[in-house]
């Protein structure tokens, strides 16, 4: 069977993985967003391999993928009896087959395939078989090659050599091979006391402050409301707050469906299958459904908070697949997540991260610190993306609430004819002071909480303010951020980094 055409940003990633070889990399990685035929150019890489006569595998995330792993590489020019599976009982088990399609958790229990070439799919999840694997042959000279949507996670630039982006999110939506989106901010949520583990939210606290009943009663109703028929993917905390969703919709006479890890894999594509006819309008889901699925999706709910751009980015790119009569996708955050990451086309990086897990180096908060925010229509709630003038959705023009010019790390208040203004501490504009002592601080709180700052770092920069010390005001709760504080607090960590940087340089 032949293989189908390639894209444009096809044929730009392979002549960029091309180039990377041939200076001398080992461990490239391809960043392939949704949407992009991450599948065809797995598959080009591996009939490529095989004209040289090396022996590839190709590691898949789960399971539940090496079936859909198997077809697709078949209808994309790969002879079927080249083709073996490592897997026990697998129909297509055939070891001495130079192409191989396996997962990590099949390679950590037993030896390691021969390979010339060894392609990871979802390379962010760092398995430590496939670590050990690049330990043991990293002076053998084999050729690792990464595939994921999100090479974001902390420590992938000390396992990857490079980072290859031959497209954007951003570039694939504006020549038509994604989805448009619109998100709606319905409610906020109140994460006081959630703490962090491992890099995200705990998630007994979460689900807590998640699963209150009038949170989940606006999940429903704002759905009805904003969203009705649409084919929905809804993001839950834990499998009790996604039944908890799912009994609430059941209970509104709405067409819904649960899927969770141990959802067999026969009754998840039948669930797919009712989701595309229209009998099933809704699936609940916990993480299920970040990978792996093209289903015809025309809305998204999150009510799963998130501090990870890579679980984010994955769940909103389940619904940004191109469908016949899709004008654009709905986005419904209960979450706040996109007030602290940012829209899905706005979170990019250029360089892999080489911080260790769990810690933090100057260089990624300084990269992180400048990804700009959306900010709510006042009209219609949809969230206007940084760089727009009009809300996406009713066409308000919102207006700029401070004028500021950025350099340097420091923010400047700008007088009347475009003049800076003199004597303003730290860059901050006359619209934070008149917000008042106890609003600020409770602004502040809710941005250590999200930030996990210390009380110390807190109690200064309300000082850089107001020039007093917040003693009168610690009492007040915690509040949602507003977008000037966001950036006045991102300028300072801007500027920060950089001195520290300078500092350690001299």
């Amino acid at each position: 069977m032949s293989a189908r055409p390639l894209y444009p940003h096809q044929v730009r990633a392979l002549d960029l993985l091309k180039q990377s070889i041939r200076s001398g990399r080992k461990r490239p990685i391809l960043q392939a967003p949704t949407g992009f035929g991450k599948t065809r150019v797995g598959a080009e890489i591996v009939l490529g391999a095989r004209a040289k006569g090396n022996r590839v595998v190709f590691c898949v995330p789960a399971l539940s993928l090496i079936d859909q792993t198997f077809d697709a590489f078949v209808s994309d020019g790969v002879d079927a009896g080249d083709i073996g599976v490592i897997q026990a009982d697998h129909p297509w088990r055939r070891p001495h087959a130079p192409i191989q399609i396996a997962t990590a958790q099949t390679l950590a229990r037993r030896d390691l395939p021969m390979a010339d070439v060894v392609v990871i799919d979802e390379c962010h999840v760092r398995h430590s078989v496939y670590q050990s694997w690049m330990a043991e042959e990293s002076m053998a000279g084999k050729l690792f090659i990464g595939l994921t949507a999100t090479p974001f996670a902390k420590g992938l630039g000390l396992i990857y050599d490079d980072l290859l982006k031959p497209t954007s999110t951003r570039e694939l939506i504006e020549q038509g091979y994604l989805s448009p989106f619109r998100v709606f901010a319905p409610g906020h949520v109140d994460l006081t006391g959630v703490k962090t583990v491992a890099g995200d939210y705990h998630e007994g606290q979460l689900a807590e402050a998640m699963g209150k009943p009038k949170l989940v009663a606006d999940i429903v109703s704002n759905w009805m409301e904003k969203g009705p028929g649409e084919k929905t993917l809804c993001f839950a905390v834990n499998r009790a707050h996604a039944k908890m969703i799912h009994d609430q919709f059941a209970e509104s006479h709405v067409e819904v469906a649960y899927i969770d890890a141990f959802t067999p894999r026969e009754e998840r594509e039948a669930i797919g299958r009712r989701l595309a006819s229209g009998d099933v309008k809704v699936v609940c889901n916990i993480g299920t459904l970040t990978t792996g699925i093209d289903w015809d999706v025309r809305c998204i709910i999150l009510a799963r908070p998130t501090k990870s751009e890579s679980l984010f980015v994955q769940s909103i790119g389940r619904g940004l697949r191109t469908a016949p009569g899709k004008e654009f996708l709905l986005i419904f955050d209960h979450s706040d997540t996109h007030t602290r990451l940012g829209m899905v086309d706005e979170i990019d990086h250029d360089k892999l991260s080489t911080a260790k897990a769990g810690k933090a180096n100057a260089d990624d908060e300084d990269e992180r610190a400048e990804i700009s925010l959306p900010e709510p229509c006042s009209v219609c709630g949809c969230l206007i993306p940084p760089a727009a003038r009009e809300c996406p959705a009713c066409g308000f023009r919102k207006r700029p609430k401070c004028d500021v010019i950025h350099e340097a790390g420091e923010l400047t208040e700008l007088g009347r004819g475009g003049k800076r203004k003199k004597g303003k501490p730290n860059g901050v504009c006359d619209d934070l002071v008149a917000m008042g002592k106890p609003e600020i601080w409770g602004q502040l709180r809710r941005m250590q909480i999200e930030g996990g700052w210390s009380d110390g770092r807190t109690s200064h920069a309300f000082r850089d303010i107001f020039g007093v010390w917040p003693n009168a005001v610690r009492h007040e709760s915690s509040r949602q951020p507003c977008m000037q504080l966001r950036s006045w607090i991102r300028s300072r960590s801007i500027a920060f980094a950089k001195a520290k940087k300078a500092q350690a340089a001299e």
